[in-house]
């Protein structure tokens, strides 16, 4: 009787290492899951700077009760075109926009830079000129937008590019009034930022040569796209 039970056993054992090994054949390769779990990605929580879409429309309002007539009379006058409408906008392409964030880090990371602190949007207008540079510019005298990253230094955010040296410089020592950054008093400070404009005609020795800008321009303006505020 024993005998028989362990015959049975026997045979049961291996009719189950059969079907197992049947089974394992009739897989495919690259069937098998893998067995590590995918990482989650973390959810972006959204910036503090985020406003509704009524307190958008406000300020929006705002600017037109409080700066388009004053920039239409202006700009119909000088120009004698009772055609012009102010730009209410300027866009940059995303893809443009993420790359340059990844341009900022990369070089800052290269010339030392322990953090960038801020990304600087400076107003600014096209000069009354067919080619600005090295661009043509669409509409002279057109509104327009530039963007400069800034470090900390002295208990100051400061707008920095890349030096000759490969090391970050700040923009202040070569492009503020006069040539003397944005002043060493408050004095001076007042005034250089009341007449922070560049002068085409006379423009300075260019201070960059051999090292590598990180403001970025180029992006379109115009009148409200139809739907949008």
């Amino acid at each position: 009787m024993v005998h028989s039970k362990q015959l049975l056993t026997g045979l049961f054992s291996l009719l189950l290492l059969s079907m197992t090994s049947c089974q394992d054949r009739g897989k495919k390769k690259g069937d098998e899951k893998p067995t590590e779990k995918e990482p989650k990605t973390e959810m972006v929580k959204a910036p503090e700077g985020i406003i509704s879409l009524v307190n958008s429309k406000l300020i929006y309002d705002n600017y037109t009760e409080n700066r388009v007539g004053i920039i239409e009379e202006y700009e119909r006058r000088t120009r004698q075109s009772p055609e012009f409408k102010v730009a209410r906008f300027v866009d940059f392409d995303y893809k443009t926009i993420r790359q340059y964030l990844d341009y900022v880090d990369q070089e800052a990371k290269k010339a030392g830079v322990e953090k960038v602190t801020k990304l600087r949007i400076y107003f600014a207008n096209y000069p009354d000129e067919e080619v600005f540079g090295d661009k043509k510019v669409v509409h002279p005298k057109q509104n327009t937008v530039f963007l400069v990253p800034t470090l900390y230094q002295d208990g100051q955010n400061y707008g920095f590019f890349i030096g000759a040296d490969g090391k970050a410089e700040l923009v202040k020592n070569v492009v503020g009034a006069k040539g003397q950054g944005m002043g060493s008093t408050h004095s001076d400070q007042t005034q250089s930022y009341a007449g922070f404009a560049p002068n085409f005609s006379a423009a300075p020795p260019n201070p960059y040569q051999g090292g590598g800008s990180l403001t970025l321009n180029g992006g379109n303006s115009g009148p409200p796209p139809p739907g949008d505020y």
